[in-house]
């Protein structure tokens, strides 16, 4: 078994209540635990009284993060995937694997004992889910095992547990891990991530471990260099080998985001680009109309811009995605538009967490994933460019209160949670290229 030296003293010294490792991604925090903490502390426990538990963030995520890298290691005879009743059969024992974005989803144990709990993504639970199990452990032999990412300074999890670690006595061993205590990860991948996160809170928390607040600007890598990001490939003429004034794109899906505002916010409009690798998100263009606008005039500007980027671009919009919420709003469009000839697929938008969309917004302008047609795009720019953390916040929250451009901000997701899937896979491939 070849583990890093930090690795070694946990388990050397990983014989409390509370077990946590609290640190950067990808530092071998959640590898140790599948390798040998969650081995051991069933399989010492075998034949006593009270549950095994494995808690996290989703079922799903139980599955990806824990028991598919468990089978791999040690089979699918030894590790079973999660039935319908959430029992994992690990090792010859029951282990319950119960998802804690939700309070009532971990409620069944309310009452009982555990004997074992492993925590996964820690960070992520609501704290009356982690109240409930310390209530749990009311064994001797009663153990708890997490891991984590830091987060913000107010995080409950720091000043109600962490913090208070030592003045109430808790019997507690908590282990701190930067991405350069991981040995096995080849410099390219560091150097990669490094990059990834330069100049944001994610690399205070991702690289070096620390628990800090979300301020100032959210893409600041963006902000301090737009015009790194402007697309600029015009088509080659094949008679006379010159440059035209037509934009030469790649081959993709063309999609337009519209997001509802009231008087105070706007209507936005964004139109981008998605290649059918997925490899780049080109922004063709963007409008917002301030003020109160009637159902009707709303309906022509949306039609009005979906047929200027099918004309500019020679092209044919395959989708408009709306704010889900206007239903009466996206009706209309999805009944207005073919008679308008606009041809284009109309649903409502897929609104995925805030926060995931920033982090996948990040990550595309990391890695030059990420582009936008000048003339065009001035109120996306503006937006990006200006887009800002809430520092009153208790958690990561983006500002709004009307002093940037979230409107556009929304419209342009979007353009892209229909394949944040993919996306995400071609980023995760470009961190370990």
């Amino acid at each position: 078994m070849i583990i890093s030296d930090k690795q070694k003293e946990y388990i050397k010294n990983a014989n409390h209540r509370y077990n946590l490792k609290v640190g950067a991604r990808r530092c071998g925090k959640t590898y140790l635990d599948i390798l040998y903490m969650i081995p051991k502390r069933i399989i010492e426990r075998k034949g006593k009284d009270g549950l095994n538990v494995i808690f996290g963030v989703s079922k799903g995520t139980i599955e990806r993060n824990v028991l598919q890298p468990l089978r791999e290691i040690y089979g699918k005879e030894l590790i079973s995937s999660a039935n319908s009743q959430n029992i994992a059969y690990l090792f010859g024992e029951e282990v319950y694997c119960l998802g804690c974005e939700k309070v009532n989803q971990v409620s069944k144990i309310q009452g009982t004992s555990i004997k074992y709990a492993y925590g996964d993504e820690v960070a992520k639970w609501h704290q009356e889910v982690f109240i409930m199990i310390q209530a749990s452990l009311d064994k001797p032999y009663s153990c708890f095992d997490g891991s984590l990412n830091p987060e913000n300074k107010q995080h409950w999890l720091k000043t109600d547990f962490l913090d208070v670690i030592e003045e109430k006595g808790i019997d507690a061993y908590v282990q701190n891990y930067t991405i350069f205590d991981n040995p096995f990860l080849s410099e390219e991948f560091v150097d990669n991530l490094c990059k990834e996160y330069e100049g944001t809170v994610f690399y205070n928390r991702l690289i070096l471990g620390q628990w800090c607040n979300a301020e100032g600007l959210i893409y600041r890598r963006f902000a301090d260099n737009p015009s790194k990001y402007k697309w600029t490939k015009k088509k080659i003429d094949k008679e006379t080998g010159k440059e035209t004034d037509e934009y030469d794109l790649p081959d993709g899906y063309t999609i337009i985001g519209v997001d509802y505002g009231g008087t105070r916010s706007g209507q936005a409009f964004v139109c981008t680009r998605i290649s059918y690798d997925f490899k780049n998100i080109i922004a063709l263009g963007s409008e917002r109309h301030i003020g109160d606008i009637d159902p009707d005039d709303l309906f022509e500007l949306q039609i009005e811009f979906a047929k200027k980027m099918e004309f500019k671009y020679k092209c044919k919009v395959d989708y408009i995605f709306p704010d889900n919420e206007e239903v009466v709003l996206i009706r209309g469009l999805r009944k207005g538009a073919p008679a308008r000839g606009i041809m284009a697929l109309v649903r409502g938008c897929i609104k995925e967490p805030i926060n995931d969309r920033i982090d996948l917004e990040r990550t595309i302008i990391a890695y030059d994933m990420f582009w936008y047609i000048e003339e065009e795009c001035r109120t996306l720019v503006d937006a990006i460019s200006s887009a800002l953390w809430d520092e009153d916040a208790k958690e990561d929250t983006r500002l709004d209160d009307f002093t940037s451009d979230i409107d556009t901000m929304d419209a342009f997701e979007y353009t892209f949670t229909k394949f944040m899937r993919q996306i995400n896979d071609v980023t995760d491939r470009k961190r370990v290229a």
